[in-house]
């Protein structure tokens, strides 16, 4: 089998646990900002001394409240500061901590209370806290003992964390430092339910070890990202991703400051305000930075020397490419002086909306087309892509700054190996990989493989290690003539059309492969203008000129397959996915079987003769 694999970089002492990297970096730079809060429109710095100080004041209140070693404590919020304090109280209280999405439904709620059986709930609101009341009251959860609820905002009625931490005033010192340093690497840190494209959740058993590992490679992994003078980053997905919080640790270790937005309409504001020197995304934003860029260029009437600028910046990535294995000396004079023009008529104005000091950007959560990738690295962005699941604890391999390929997603990290099985599936070992599934040892020991985990995406690792993501092995569409075809990298494709928000390809047991199309709003909208014509989504399929259009984007992404695999139809949906419609999972990935499932009827014309 095919291996690739790196050293680990930082070993840990067995007893040690997570809240030991806190303790750490109060010990080092006590009066540093951890964090920054934006309170009334101004970003305040919060001290590792005073993170510390809240986090175990918020412990006390949680060992005073029945928290012992071991037990689990839910929390479910969007993306905010609290929700980091409680992460390390509940660790310092010796608890477990298990995330739910605020956008759970019921169901899926109960699920993950009465699994992990929550001792403790925190939530956001009074609106949250009255849901799970409701769920509390007619479900089984009654049957496990009493559920404790608490809310982070202060609505004059609800329990809320300020009464929570003036409960644990009368836990000592002595008392909390028992509960904090009974855990140690191997025990487990955070139940993390997959939010499941298919099936339901399971819940990833991911270590102190883990999480600590991971936080202390990967800054000497990364090195420039992490490792400068005022580094700093700007934390939006969801904290009940595994990948945002593993990302906080590690700027936790790194002493980066960190601030919390709640979701992507308040993302663009904060960036000009906060100014990342890095950022974490995931390849919707970048499609939203670029299609605004594109927009405002079209309505100041420069709409075709953006595109022009946008042709160079990929040249020029491609020419760094090049140099960089070795096959050419890179960009040619004309385009290094094309690029210099644009950067100062285009290029600057577009690394505006990262907040203006951002240089890299990681992306991860799914997959991102070569196009984006290439383009923002010309225009001075570098997108770092990487790969992982929850079950690896996000990161397992990543592109860093000193070396970087666009179209992989990297080498693996500090600690951790990457095989190649026989039938391409990726199977992974090291200090990320999860101790198991929570209650579940029948689907654990399925889901290893000699001691590796089984992915179950599909790869291909080059002679320097880098992996390149083919496809998902559930995904693949076997034809009716027999052809086993990945959907993955022609769906990338797809989706970096400005039209195009989604693409899903059919194809099962069918004479050949078709797509579905699901359009990007906005730039729906802007087509129209242009075009000067009035039509709706819900008939943008019959829309000749519309579908011409789309037809340019199928045939690009064709010219990079076989005719075998190749889209011979494709059909325009009248919504776009959400995740309120059940069609994204919160991390913003399609799932497939539902989208099968909602549009069997669209799918079967497709193949009508």
């Amino acid at each position: 089998m095919i291996e690739a694999s790196t050293e680990l970089l930082v070993e840990l002492p067995a007893e040690s646990n997570i809240t030991d990297l806190l303790l750490e970096r109060v010990r080092l730079t006590p009066a540093a900002a951890l964090y920054e809060r934006k309170i009334n429109g101004v970003w305040q710095p919060v001290s590792a001394t005073d993170f510390l100080k809240q986090a175990k004041s918020l412990a006390k209140g949680l060992v005073a409240s029945g928290v012992s070693s071991g037990d689990a404590v839910a929390v479910m919020s969007k993306t905010r500061y609290e929700w980091s304090v409680l992460d390390f109280a509940i660790w310092f209280a010796g608890g477990i901590t298990v995330p739910i999405y605020e956008t759970s439904s019921l169901s899926q709620i109960e699920w993950i209370l009465a699994d992990s059986q929550a001792k403790l709930v925190v939530v956001e609101d009074a609106e949250k806290l009255s849901q799970l009341r409701t769920v509390i009251t007619d479900s089984k959860l009654l049957g496990q003992g009493p559920v404790s609820l608490w809310c982070i905002e202060d609505d004059g009625d609800s329990p809320h964390l300020a009464a929570l931490a003036a409960v644990g005033d009368g836990i000592s010192e002595a008392e909390l430092e028992t509960q904090r340093s009974a855990a140690n690497l191997e025990s487990v840190a955070s139940l993390v339910y997959t939010s499941g494209t298919t099936g339901r959740p399971k819940g990833c058993q991911i270590t102190h070890g883990n999480f600590a590992l991971v936080a202390k490679n990967t800054p000497p992994f990364l090195g420039e990202l992490l490792l400068t003078e005022n580094s700093r980053t700007l934390m939006f997905l969801p904290l009940a991703h595994v990948l945002a919080r593993a990302v906080q640790l590690v700027s936790l270790s790194a002493g980066t400051t960190l601030g919390h937005t709640s979701g992507v309409k308040e993302l663009l504001d904060d960036l000009g305000n906060f100014q990342p020197s890095f950022l974490l995304c995931v390849p919707r934003i970048y499609e939203k930075v670029l299609d605004a860029a594109q927009l405002k260029a079209e309505q100041s009437g420069r709409g075709k020397i953006f595109a022009r600028a946008v042709t160079v910046a990929i040249r020029f990535s491609e020419a760094m490419d090049r140099r960089q294995r070795g096959t050419s000396r890179g960009a040619s004079p004309v385009l290094r002086l094309q690029h210099w023009c644009f950067d100062k008529l285009v290029y600057a104005k577009l690394r505006e909306a990262f907040g203006g000091k951002a240089h890299y950007t990681v992306s991860g959560a799914s997959a991102l087309g070569a196009r984006q990738a290439h383009f923002f690295r010309g225009a001075g962005v570098m997108i770092l892509e990487g790969y992982g699941l929850t079950e690896t604890t996000a990161p397992c391999t990543a592109n860093i700054p000193s070396q970087t390929r666009v179209g992989t997603v990297g080498i693996p990290l500090p600690g951790t190996t990457i095989r190649i099985a026989p039938d391409g599936e990726i199977l992974v070992k090291g200090i990320g990989v999860f101790k198991g599934y929570h209650a579940n040892e029948a689907a654990t020991a399925e889901a290893f493989l000699d001691g590796f985990f089984r992915t179950g995406d599909l790869g291909q690792l080059d002679d320097d290690g880098f992996l390149t993501i083919t496809g998902r092995k559930k995904d693949i569409l076997v034809t009716a003539g027999g052809k086993n075809i990945a959907p993955g990298p022609l769906e990338a494709t797809l989706r970096d059309a400005p039209l195009i928000s989604q693409a899903v390809l059919v194809g099962e047991g069918r004479p050949f492969i078709a797509a579905l199309l699901t359009l990007d709003v906005e730039s729906f909208e802007r087509w129209k203008q242009q075009q000067g014509i009035e039509l709706s989504l819900t008939d943008a399929n019959s829309s000749t000129p519309l579908r011409e259009q789309l037809q340019k984007a199928v045939d690009a992404a064709n010219a990079g397959v076989s005719r075998a695999e190749s889209i011979r139809k494709f059909t325009i949906l009248p919504e776009d996915f959400s995740v309120e419609s059940g069609q994204l999972t919160p991390s913003l990935k399609v799932k497939r079987a539902t989208v099968l499932q909602d549009y069997q009827a669209q799918i079967d014309d497709l193949y009508q003769p």
